[in-house]
């Protein structure tokens, strides 16, 4: 495996049984100029140092579960060359925002939790019997709401959020954004419930539309628009119920 060069990757690193503060290890391995930073964290657990740990599942930008924060951007690590950092130090460190658990693994209770509030399942007053066939959309219904379909759950927006280090009671870019998947769903019923959650102070008048999350999504999905996107629509529909009640749908 070795070229006959080198790198240096610091990791963070965390005992809760020993450290009173997470503090930093550095590791020389060698380089290749097709691995990732995954692999490099791979490379010290196998060959040097057993006892890193931190996440990590399918190496294909699709689980999400890699996740940390490379050189001050967080980023996921199965997709993050070795050779864009070459020859320069590589710093690892977990997620901000979220309580450290060990080395670079995080807390995710807060981000499931708040996951869970928005009800990202489709909702319906009475599901149809299968032999009526299935739920048929048109191109047109499934771009509605097809961009934060590819969100990953993977953190990354929220470790880039000001707001949400600021205020942790507030709801978060990606279980706002999967909100507005649903609520965008021709086949869903439930969005009445879900702006219970999502249109408060907590919720999408948080943000303050700085739109970092946008910036670090690895899959595009735009948080910062569905955002400010359901702000637009909520407000609409607030005028239509309370001053123009005739035009309420």
């Amino acid at each position: 495996m070795a070229s006959g060069e080198s790198i240096t990757l610091t990791a963070t690193r965390y005992s809760p049984e020993a450290d009173v503060e997470p503090w930093l290890q550095s590791y020389v391995i060698p380089y290749r100029e097709d691995m990732v930073v995954l692999d490099a964290l791979n490379y010290i657990k196998s060959y040097v140092d057993g006892t890193l740990s931190f996440r990590w599942s399918c190496r294909m930008g699709i689980c999400g579960s890699c996740g940390m924060t490379v050189n001050g951007t967080p980023t996921l690590t199965c997709a993050s060359f070795l050779r864009d950092f070459f020859p320069g130090e590589i710093v690892v460190e977990p997620l901000a925002n979220f309580p450290l658990v060990r080395d670079l693994v995080i807390d995710m209770s807060d981000f499931m939790h708040k996951l869970g509030m928005v009800k990202p399942w489709i909702i319906r007053d009475r599901d149809k019997p299968v032999t009526e066939g299935e739920y048929r959309q048109t191109p047109a219904q499934l771009e509605e709401y097809q961009q934060y379909s590819q969100c990953i759950n993977c953190m990354l927006c929220y470790a880039a959020c000001p707001v949400y280090a600021m205020e942790p009671e507030f709801l978060g870019p990606a279980a706002i954004a999967l909100g507005r998947r649903y609520n965008l769903d021709s086949r869903d019923e439930g969005a009445l419930d879900r702006l219970k959650v999502l249109a408060t102070s907590d919720g999408i008048w948080d943000c303050t539309f700085v739109g970092e999350c946008s910036v670090v999504c690895p899959k595009n999905v735009d948080p910062a628009k569905a955002i400010q996107q359901t702000k637009v629509d909520t407000t609409i529909d607030w005028y239509k119920q309370h001053l123009l009640p005739w035009m309420r749908r």
